[in-house]
């Protein structure tokens, strides 16, 4: 799978509150996390690629201090809500520090405050401005934004790459489950050793 301009790299919940040791969701996807080496594949894929693709973009999800954009949630989102994960002005809602050194060459899009990278955001424009066709999908968590994503991704009319090493689900179970036979039906599965840049 080819690495070019025409390619953007989409980084979904990279923040403190899910990758930091004392993050209240950590231990979520803790054992997923573990088993793919999801940061170090995904930090050596950006020291490889941070030149090649045509476009890296950081989606984080951040509520206000009260959650008033959640309307009886349920789920994960409800768990947000009552672990208080990503509150606006907290250090789990700021994006993981491993990520500082690409600090001009990674977009933060805000407005994600649900599970699919493209609602409410200008994710869509910004990757159709710059000519993307494929969009390349790391993160967390599997079976929520990652899997909302990428549909709609792929409903865009973008041709969608999921990493199976650099995105993780709640467990090992669930991670595999998604990665055999969910994203196929809609999505390339690759590992990330797998994108070669295109000559």
């Amino acid at each position: 799978m080819l690495v070019s301009k025409d390619a953007a790299l989409l980084l979904i919940g990279y923040q403190n509150d899910y990758f930091s040791k004392d993050g209240v969701l950590q231990p979520v996807v803790d054992e997923s996390l573990h088993t793919n080496q999801v940061l170090a594949n995904t930090i050596s894929l950006i020291e490889k690629h941070v030149n090649n693709f045509g476009l890296i973009i950081a989606t984080p999800i951040v509520f206000t201090e009260n959650y008033k954009e959640l309307d009886k949630p349920i789920g994960i989102l409800k768990v947000c809500q009552d672990l208080g994960a990503f509150q606006s002005n907290s250090s789990g809602s700021d994006i993981i520090s491993d990520f500082d050194e690409w600090s001009n060459d990674i977009t933060i899009v805000p407005g994600k405050t649900g599970l699919n990278a493209f609602s409410n955001t200008d994710v869509e424009r910004l990757l159709k401005g710059k000519g993307i066709k494929r969009v390349v999908i790391a993160g967390v968590v599997t079976s929520a934004c990652i899997d909302s994503s990428a549909r709609s991704a792929s409903e865009k009319g973008f041709e969608v790459i999921v990493l199976s090493d650099c995105t993780a689900g709640r467990n090992n179970f669930e991670q595999e489950f998604y990665c055999n036979d969910i994203f196929p039906m809609f999505a390339h599965v690759k590992s990330s050793k797998e994108l070669h840049i295109a000559d």
